[in-house]
């Protein structure tokens, strides 16, 4: 299972390019209202030895240090992004460390995106929307088109509604990016009518700028999942890229 730091990298990301990461979560835990069945953080129940969450001023100094570490040495730079172990948007000061990151970029590496990788539930919240708003990348993701489908692959805490986060989506007006994980298992086959074809009305409802579809890369805590091929992908995307949307396909 993977346990980051506050700030770590820049690694090489299949999505975003050379990606400094940003873990506003416990560094020796996980927090995430979600449990997913693919999340290479392993499950919620494996990061609980650590659950203290940095704060804005903690933010503020790891990330200028490494900045301007950065910056001195020409590494190259292409994603502020943050990620972690779990969902970002659940640090309270979530929006105040995404203006100390904007504020950092800008000196440091202003032709750099800031990328925020989330599961939505909290896009609902004013404060988190509108921090979202400013991020160059809001990568918001929605697996599966009915909540009981959510379940068997996501896991989230009671109270979580497919359709309440779609109704969350809309105020975006399409300015985002959907990601959405493509697997099988017993239970879930991203490629079945049930899952792929109310995932597409979906994006039609969504309109999202950027269609991100990537598959199974890394261990993963369930054992008996199974990856597509870019072609697979590929294939199940044709309707919607004939029909004008970007999509971008991750193997």
């Amino acid at each position: 299972m993977m346990r980051e730091e506050l700030v770590f990298g820049p690694i090489h990301s299949r999505r975003l390019g050379s990606s400094l990461g940003i873990n506003i979560l416990p560094e020796r835990g996980k927090l995430c209202n979600f449990d997913c069945i693919y999340c290479e953080c392993g499950w919620n129940r494996d990061g609980r030895g650590d659950t203290r969450l940095p704060v804005a001023a903690e933010l503020r100094a790891a990330l200028e240090t490494k900045l301007s570490s950065c910056f001195a040495e020409g590494v190259r730079i292409d994603s502020i992004t943050f990620s972690g172990d779990g969902e970002p948007t659940l640090n309270p000061e979530f929006p105040e460390m995404i203006d100390v990151t904007l504020e950092l970029r800008d000196r440091y590496y202003p032709e750099a995106r800031v990328s925020v990788l989330s599961n939505a539930s909290m896009a609902h919240r004013d404060a988190v929307f509108e921090a979202l708003r400013k991020v160059d990348n809001p990568i918001l993701k929605i697996d599966a088109p009915t909540t009981e489908l959510a379940r068997i692959i996501n896991r989230p805490a009671p109270g979580y509604r497919v359709e309440d986060v779609v109704e969350a989506l809309k105020r975006f007006d399409g300015d985002f990016v959907l990601q959405t994980m493509f697997l099988r298992c017993e239970g879930f086959d991203s490629s079945s009518p049930e899952v792929l074809q109310g995932w597409m009305d979906i994006v039609r409802t969504l309109r999202p700028r950027e269609v991100m579809v990537y598959t199974i890369d890394r261990e993963t805590p369930q054992k008996d999942l199974v990856k597509f091929t870019p072609e697979e992908m590929r294939n199940l995307m044709e309707p919607l890229v004939a029909e004008g949307f970007t999509v971008q396909i991750r193997g």
